[in-house]
């Protein structure tokens, strides 16, 4: 770093205000005035006024526009690294002060995969029950984006199917979770037995993107033993169905995704050989993170009665 830049971070850092490093930390996440003022709730105008107030302590610009698009100056990128430095730390004040206190109060925050999204607010809420005063936030997000939410300390714990390798994670599997193959009720497979999956290259595959942990786990199914033609790749698990449904295709889905279109006829599970699939649901934070009361308390509920909301395997009929 150049003895012109920290002299900058120095009178930056000295007058800026928590809040302005944390109005800045998201426009240069999101690249984007109008997205940070929607997570932040506040104005596009209160946001681009927060970012000029410290451009004003810097002395120079920290974000420039080519077009319709921000980017980062140098100088916001120096910016940015520190910014977060500093966050991290007031964070971590936080955190410390919390764990001096009882469970009461404390905040939690949480994020969990699409499929988990079917069970996991029963989960909150049985846990809520028996702690209301913990403030709750909940976060739905495909696998890689959790596991850089934890990575940049904003989530407190992600639950998600596929445990991570890298050992700055830590992973606690606590219940099972079923992934089925569905079908239009008219598909002409629907009905038959002991489908051996080679008979499905040349179906029409609808699948979830790559990075999410469906993927990843039809990924670990398949190898070797079926390649995906040209399958249609669709993030959202509603419209996945929806297309399915319409007789577009067949998809690999979790099971919590399709209890109540199973239940409604809407779908149907195809008796393929080797499925339901059988994987874990985990619950992953930080190896060097200290959970707060509430945090730790949630993740011992989890493993004392998760099991019993989270198995999904009940739901699934031929």
């Amino acid at each position: 770093m150049s003895g012109k830049t920290l002299n900058l971070l120095q009178i930056t850092v000295k007058n800026a205000t928590l809040r302005q490093l944390k109005t800045f930390e998201t426009v240069a996440r999101r690249l984007s005035f109008s997205r940070a003022a929607n997570e932040l709730n506040l104005s596009p105008p209160a946001v681009s006024t927060q970012i000029k107030h410290l451009e004003e302590h810097a002395g120079i610009a920290l974000f420039e526009q080519l077009g319709k698009k921000i980017y980062l100056t140098p100088a916001g990128q120096e910016m940015l690294h520190h910014s977060r430095a500093i966050i991290h730390c007031f964070r971590e004040a936080e955190e410390t002060l919390a764990k001096m206190k009882s469970l009461a109060g404390g905040s939690l925050s949480v994020g969990v995969i699409n499929a988990g999204g079917y069970f996991l607010p029963r989960l909150l809420a049985g846990f809520s029950n028996r702690n209301a005063a913990v403030d709750l936030d909940l976060t739905v997000e495909n696998h890689d984006e959790l596991l850089v939410r934890l990575e940049e300390n904003r989530l407190d714990l992600a639950i998600m199917v596929g445990a991570p390798v890298e050992p700055r994670f830590t992973s606690t599997a606590f219940a099972p979770h079923a992934f089925v193959l569905v079908a239009s009720p008219l598909h002409p497979l629907v009905g038959r037995t002991s489908i051996d999956v080679a008979e499905l290259g040349s179906e029409r595959f609808i699948v979830r993107e790559k990075g999410s942990d469906t993927w990843n786990a039809m990924q670990q199914c398949f190898d070797g033993r079926l390649a995906l033609d040209d399958p249609l790749e669709i993030r959202n698990t509603e419209a996945i169905k929806q297309a399915v449904m319409s007789g577009m295709g067949i998809s690999f889905l979790s099971a919590h995704t399709v209890t109540l279109e199973l239940q409604a006829g809407m779908l149907a599970v195809l008796d393929v050989t080797g499925f339901p699939v059988i994987q874990k649901w985990h619950v992953v934070h930080r190896a060097d993170k200290q959970l707060v009361p509430a945090a730790q308390a949630f993740k011992t509920f989890l493993l004392e009665e998760g099991k019993t909301h989270a198995s999904g395997v009940r739901t699934v009929s031929h």
